[in-house]
């Protein structure tokens, strides 16, 4: 499965953000567990609109601790699955806690994506966990608007519940899985390169075909409304 994700955010204020994203689907041979990659990136191909709160921070010498909120609707881009299911909007919401500061990142956070009924088919809830810590060498440890490199070593739980079609429950769908893989992140100015890649440690798929990778590649570029 290959897939390209738009989105673009917008702050509000200093703690509240809106974000809008739309996928572009490259190639979709076979039916992709209806995961997600992080709170704020689907892996299914709907067009998602989030709103993040962050409603605790609290700054220190040393680094800071944050706390946000996230929540939001899903509408699919597609009527039926590739094997014949019905499509039907979703609401998503999660939550992420951390510490941060110019040597270490440690977070972790969780979340909840529901799928409405469209008929007699209804595609199964997602329930997922991660957490991450990030490590800065110091020779790294440089100002803006000089480069900023960071890396990260990531874990993804997820646990997918069953899917049913035409009223039953349908059986090779829903299942457990967890990843675990390295990260990197490169600060520039007013752009952002960040890529990884997780791989199964564990797979529960109910029959249905197992993933062996997931690799991920993030491009931003931050602007400013004056």
């Amino acid at each position: 499965e290959q897939t390209l994700r738009t989105m673009i955010s917008f702050g509000i204020t200093e703690d509240l953000q809106i974000s809008g994203s739309v996928p572009i689907v490259l190639d979709s041979t076979t039916l992709m567990p209806r995961g997600r990659v992080t709170a704020m990136m689907s892996i299914a191909k709907d067009a998602e609109a989030l709103a993040s709160w962050r409603f605790h921070r609290r700054a220190s010498a040393a680094g800071r601790f944050e706390s946000t909120v996230t929540g939001g609707f899903s509408v699919p881009l597609e009527e039926f699955t590739p094997d014949g299911m019905q499509t039907a909007p979703g609401v998503h919401v999660s939550a992420a806690t951390g510490y941060a500061s110019r040597t270490h990142y440690a977070w972790v956070g969780g979340g909840y994506h529901y799928h409405a009924r469209d008929g007699q088919d209804q595609m199964g809830d997602v329930v997922f966990v991660s957490g991450v810590y990030g490590y800065r060498p110091p020779a790294l440890r440089r100002d803006y608007p000089k480069p900023d490199l960071r890396f990260f070593v990531e874990a993804m739980g997820e646990r997918t519940g069953r899917a049913f079609h035409h009223g039953f429950e349908f059986i090779r769908s829903g299942g457990t899985a967890v990843f675990v893989g390295p990260t990197a992140l490169l600060l520039y100015k007013a752009y952002g390169l960040e890529g990884g890649v997780m791989f199964p440690v564990y797979q529960n798929t109910n029959g249905a075909q197992s993933e062996r990778v997931r690799i991920g590649v993030n491009f931003s570029y931050f602007f400013w409304l004056k």
